[in-house]
């Protein structure tokens, strides 16, 4: 049963001291599996994976959606000072986990595979949506001309997270904008950006310093990755090309992706149904 916003919200203080709000549902000593959010205005742990919670708890799992630092109600981050990878290994300690399945969105499919590089012996599998890796070869930057379209219009909603652009957003992160861009949806999303105007000025201002965010994952690193790999990739993405989960699935030895039809970059609320099966399917048999 999908819990409410209200009966899943969660906060809590990491070692550092940065504080944290996540979303959690399913029993406490079930298979733990951390959900890892995207960027752009208005994005938080509930607002990419409110579908999604519910369904993964009720197959077995222990399900916890963080507001990364940076986003949502946790504490705001300079784009140049962030490290999801450290505050990913602070909440696991926190919250008393030893290990966890990873399953990451976009800035956090990025997140997700870095820690799957630098600590191995702390998750089980790693799945991604739409995954970045920055600049090179699978780049979000698409034929050397400079950023995507999607990019191009996250960048402008952050500098102005009105409802219009925000509009604009929502459908480009979407195939069926008739279905998704809602104007429920995306005047919730232009809400939740405007409340929280110190990390719209961070981002814009890590613009600066050449990323949206920061891009740390050394790719050398991502033939060593050993365990389960479940790439998920929407074939209509236009933010990031699908061109990046083909290029991990060529490089992670234990990976499979699945090529979704009909999907832009948020395959987990376009297909929510089918992406619930696969990740539980995927965690539950592999």
């Amino acid at each position: 049963m999908t819990p409410t916003k209200e009966q899943a919200a969660r906060d809590i203080t990491l070692a550092s001291g940065t504080h944290i709000r996540y979303y959690e549902a399913g029993e406490a000593d079930a298979t733990p599996v951390v959900l890892l959010h995207g960027s752009g205005p208005g994005a938080t742990g509930w607002s990419n994976f409110s579908g999604n919670i519910g369904a993964i708890a009720d197959a077995g799992f222990h399900v916890i959606a963080p507001d990364m630092p940076g986003w949502g109600d946790s504490d705001a981050v300079a784009t140049i000072e962030m490290d999801h990878d450290k505050d990913l290994v602070e909440l696991l300690d926190a919250l008393g986990l030893e290990k966890a399945a990873l399953v990451g969105n976009s800035m956090g499919a990025h997140t997700a595979i870095r820690f799957a590089t630098l600590h191995p012996e702390r998750l089980t599998h790693l799945v991604t949506m739409g995954a970045s890796l920055g600049r090179g070869p699978a780049s979000l930057f698409s034929a050397g001309d400079g950023p995507s379209e999607g990019l191009k219009i996250i960048v402008k909603t952050y500098r102005d997270p009105s409802p219009e652009n925000m509009k604009a957003l929502v459908e480009i992160m979407t195939y069926d904008k008739a279905r998704f861009a809602t104007p429920e949806l995306t005047q919730a999303r232009s809400e939740a950006a405007l409340a929280r105007p110190d990390h719209l000025k961070n981002y814009v201002e890590g613009l600066a310093h050449g990323a949206p965010i920061p891009i740390k994952v050394d790719r050398a690193q991502i033939p060593d990755i050993a365990v389960p790999t479940m790439l998920i990739h929407g074939k209509d993405d236009r933010v990031l090309h699908f061109e990046v989960s083909l290029w991990l699935t060529a490089n992670i030895p234990n990976s499979r992706m699945v090529l979704l039809n009909h999907c832009g970059h948020w395959a987990m609320i376009e297909h929510a149904d089918e992406f619930n099966r696969l990740v539980t399917d995927f965690l539950s048999h592999n």
